[in-house]
């Protein structure tokens, strides 16, 4: 497989970082496509990368490091896009080549703001790929315990299973256990949700809520999550499985959540924008929140959403944070 199939991993943050060594342990080329010519320069030099998971050294003489996103999607078969949802669209903006004949797998936890669609749509509508040639990586899996070589999990989906299988293949590893699935649109909104859930926790734990509202928080996110996407795309699913649930506790729970603590800082009380200032990473889930909740209500039977809604009322709304999570207690069950 190793000699015929080439892969491409494009961004340069956290996920991606943690996306290629998971591919070093089992390839000899993997080609990585970043804009940053410096982290380029500093990661051919001294093997690590200088932003984002800085501990992990990496297998420099695997590596095709490249700022040309052409050059790294014309050697590759199998493309693995890692960039923010929210500077996706600019990204591709630099192709001149087709993306129709590649295997496109996404591994970004959001929504394409300039569109509101999920990154498979986007990637149809916009770039001609079929959708029998996208994919999905998602946890539950963060990048930080990947680098620590904690045993990790993820779920790979496409319509056609072996494709998945050629992928998870690619990831597996002695602390990485591969999940393959079908459901890949129920997959992908589930990963972008977990995001807007994970913020929800977030500022629930700024605002002094204690882990006993955080359980309760999390038991209603699923089942919200389910009535979402069974509304979207139905079918039979079980939500209890890890790509679902478990990717929403990990999120939700966990320290090293970007989208978590992004919550917490505005239930403490900043604005959004000393937010963003205090974080090093994007959170996915404050760009995914408008749009869910604008697609969930184009929908000829909206789902009952009242976390969503809570969310989108807190950051888009102008709605006060402690009087909405209040009136959001009395809603759960």
């Amino acid at each position: 497989m190793e000699n015929t199939i080439k892969y491409a991993v494009l961004g340069g943050g956290s996920w991606a970082t943690a996306i290629v060594k998971m591919l070093s342990e089992n390839l000899s080329t993997i080609y990585w496509y970043m804009h940053n010519e410096r982290a380029i320069e500093h990661i051919q030099t001294y093997k690590h990368n200088p932003n984002y998971l800085s501990s992990v050294e990496l297998h420099t003489e695997k590596l095709h490091l490249t700022s040309d996103i052409n050059q790294a999607v014309a050697q590759a078969d199998y493309l693995i896009f890692v960039i923010p949802s929210a500077f996706l669209a600019d990204e591709l903006k630099k192709l001149s080549i087709s993306l129709s004949d590649k295997i496109v797998f996404s591994a970004i936890k959001g929504i394409v703001p300039q569109t509101g669609q999920i990154v498979g749509d986007f990637l149809m509508e916009y770039y001609q790929v079929p959708s029998a040639q996208i994919g999905v990586i998602t946890g539950p899996c963060h990048a930080e315990e990947v680098a620590l070589e904690r045993l990790s999990y993820l779920t790979v989906a496409c319509t056609h299973l072996d494709t998945a299988a050629t992928m998870a293949e690619v990831l597996s590893g002695s602390f990485i256990r591969t999940h393959i699935s079908k459901d890949i649109i129920g997959v992908e909104y589930g990963a972008m949700l977990k995001n807007i859930y994970a913020i929800a926790a977030g500022i629930a734990h700024g605002l002094g809520y204690g882990d006993n509202f955080q359980a309760v928080l999390m038991s209603n996110a699923i089942r919200e999550m389910k009535r979402y996407v069974d509304a979207i795309y139905p079918l039979e699913r079980d939500i209890n499985q890890s790509a679902y649930l478990g990717d929403l506790l990990v999120t939700g729970y966990s320290l090293f959540s970007r989208n978590r603590t992004f919550g917490n800082m505005i239930g403490k009380g900043y604005s959004v924008k000393s937010a963003f200032m205090e974080m090093s990473m994007v959170a996915e889930g404050y760009y995914a929140v408008e749009n869910a909740f604008k697609i969930n209500q184009g929908q000829p039977s909206p789902a009952y959403t009242p976390i969503l809604d809570a969310v989108y009322g807190v950051l888009y709304g102008k709605k006060q944070v402690r009087t909405t999570f209040l009136k959001l207690t009395e809603l759960m069950d």
